[in-house]
């Protein structure tokens, strides 16, 4: 705690940090996809002046941003880091405004850290709250500030005896489940026009009709697209997993977790079924 609060002082000591330059000046095309995204139909963003809450889209330092050495807010979160709150969450932001940006202004945005404060017990877990503030330059003109903060907080360890999840049963999903407790993977058909559908629904979304059956696929795929899943924790998963989306030949895709020690897109898998809890799930593992 007392490395804690030594940093904290010396950074705060330090004040503001070097400014950072924007990639690019206020521009129309960023515009244009901030007005259209936010659905702002203000006339004046289509004649040269920016939204005021755009501020820090023109600083953003981008996917691969270059190191700041002196950034108030990375240097603290490297010392809370250091002493185990290794999650982070935002908690707020406060944002001024004291003008609008016209097209062709280059902005440069300068922060120091503002305060430091815990221990706290949360929901999350025990933290610091971190605040700092920004402050954003056109020339020499401040055009707006913001306090921002954020909580690092030491994430609660996982009970060790955590309870698997497992599906939810509604009328809807009912007959699948009772598939797959048979060995079956059964895919939802309307009973009007005869078109399949997964994951199941009340009501056929090609002609309306809510009468469903169902036919038994012959469970044999492609893989169509995969996530390998490291975080957060799953109750009752070893991580990393992969999670496999499947295409079958009936028409529709199935998702599943990859039971094999590799998966590529467009490999031949065939389905099975792990039991969890009171339940069979499918899953997928490379066909022979």
């Amino acid at each position: 705690m007392s490395r804690i609060l030594e940093e904290t002082d010396r950074l705060k000591a330090l004040g503001w940090c070097g400014e950072r330059v924007a990639r690019d000046p206020v521009n129309q095309p960023m515009i244009n996809n901030w007005v259209e995204a936010m659905g702002d139909t203000h006339p004046a963003y289509r004649e040269g002046l920016a939204p005021p809450a755009m501020v820090q889209v023109w600083t953003m330092r981008g996917l691969h941003p270059a190191p700041q050495p002196d950034d108030p807010l990375h240097a603290m979160s490297a010392v809370l880091d250091e002493a185990g709150f290794t999650s982070v969450v935002a908690t707020n932001c406060e944002q001024t405004y004291h003008r609008a940006l016209k097209v062709g202004e280059l902005l440069t945005v300068r922060s120091r850290l503002s305060d430091v404060v815990g221990p706290k017990k949360t929901s999350l877990g025990v933290g610091w709250f971190v605040t700092t503030e920004s402050t954003w330059f056109s020339g020499e003109e401040p055009v707006a500030t913001m306090l921002f903060r954020i909580l690092k907080y030491q994430p609660r360890p996982q009970a060790a005896a955590a309870s698997p999840i497992t599906p939810v049963v509604s009328r809807d999903t009912a007959f699948f489940w009772e598939g797959t407790a048979a060995g079956q993977l059964r895919i939802q058909r309307c009973e009007a026009c005869g078109r399949l559908r997964h994951p199941p629904g009340p009501m056929c979304p090609a002609c309306g009709a809510t009468s469903m059956g169902f036919v038994v696929s012959e469970g044999a795929g492609t893989v169509y697209s995969y996530v390998v899943h490291h975080h957060p924790p799953v109750p009752g998963k070893r991580l990393p997993f992969v999670v496999a989306l499947v295409e079958l030949p009936e028409g529709v895709r199935v998702l599943g977790e990859f039971l094999g020690e590799s998966v590529e897109i467009g490999r031949p898998v065939r389905c099975t079924f792990v039991r969890v809890g009171g339940f069979h799930l499918p899953a997928w593992e490379a066909a022979a």
